[in-house]
């Protein structure tokens, strides 16, 4: 990649107190990611459609981790070699009809062998190409921009050929000369791609069922095993980080999967989960409210107070008493 990118530490996860150490490289334009790629400079400084027929394989070079100040949405077709991707310790295998996305800030690592090349498309879209359209604001309600590698979408060949009838409108928008129409065209044309990839990716959550089922399998022996917990010491209130990491998976993939599911969000699901135990103890238990609170999880026995009276319009007090 050459010295001209700047390159900072990054620390990884943490291993059995051994850490492993890695460089990460920032790309903070377009322009650099092209560089980085041996193509020539973009036509639009904040966008651009990458034809990866067209770019020439290079040697592997690797482990090399990455995080763009841009948006990146890429649909990858594996021709020859082999290419590992990774999102902190694990490795994920990928070969045809994927899209994924990546936002900025997001550390996205990949390990491609010598003989590694693939075809598809990848657009960079800068934040500052949205300034002043619908997309700046809308754009951060894509879940999928905050998904992990390896919950990549798997398109079929219809769908691909869906989504490339967008990516082709818009790198032919982008090629044209630019006037005044040329920033709402192009916009349209990516919010209808990202519309069809939401539908795409509900679709994966309903066809992956068994990996999903087992999913949510292991989510209630996780939300179960919390409740089993008695060191209290040792307890904190159950997050959504918490099952997610648990899970291996991304927050924002396991809300995914359980709004499928059920319809409900993981905070949605650990609130009622908590609500559910909490009127057990509360109707079968002699435990004050405030330690039912900190058994639960709650530092504060308001707060499970709060959180109480807005799921049941009881305070847990006004609960109890209905059993007496």
């Amino acid at each position: 990649m050459g010295n001209s990118f700047r390159k900072v530490p990054y620390l990884c996860l943490k291993l059995k107190y051994n850490f492993i150490r890695m460089e990460l490289i920032r790309l903070k334009s377009i322009k650099e990611y092209h560089k980085a790629l041996g193509i020539g400079n973009p036509e639009n400084p904040l966008l651009s459609v990458i034809d990866l027929s067209k770019v020439e394989p290079h040697p592997g070079e690797g482990l090399l981790s990455y995080v763009f100040d841009f948006y990146s949405i890429s649909l990858k077709r594996t021709e020859s070699g082999n290419i590992k991707y990774r999102y902190g310790q694990q490795k994920y295998d990928f070969d045809n009809g994927i899209l994924y996305f990546i936002a900025p800030n997001q550390v996205f690592s990949f390990d491609a062998d010598e003989n590694f090349s693939s075809s598809g498309y990848i657009i960079l879209i800068h934040p500052d190409f949205l300034w002043k359209t619908s997309l700046v604001k809308t754009i951060k309600r894509y879940d999928f921009f905050n998904y992990r590698i390896n919950e990549a979408l798997f398109v079929s060949e219809k769908e691909e050929a869906i989504l490339t009838t967008f990516i082709k409108n818009i790198e032919l928008e982008n090629n044209l000369n630019i006037d005044k129409f040329t920033q709402n065209i192009i916009v349209s044309q990516i919010e209808s791609f990202l519309s069809y990839s939401e539908r795409f990716y509900q679709r994966q959550f309903l066809f992956r069922k068994i990996n999903n089922h087992q999913i949510l399998e292991r989510l209630e022996d996780l939300i179960d095993a919390y409740f089993k917990n008695e060191n209290l010491e040792q307890k904190s209130l159950l997050s959504v980080k918490f099952l997610a990491t648990s899970l291996n998976i991304s927050s924002n993939y396991l809300s995914g999967i359980l709004k499928t599911h059920t319809g409900q969000t993981t905070q949605q699901h650990i609130h009622n989960k908590l609500i559910e135990k909490a009127k057990e103890k509360l109707s079968t238990t002699q435990l004050t409210i405030t330690e039912i609170a900190y058994e639960l999880g709650f530092e504060q026995s308001q707060s499970f107070s709060k959180l109480f009276k807005s799921k049941t319009k009881l305070t847990p007090k006004e609960f109890r008493e209905t059993f007496n």
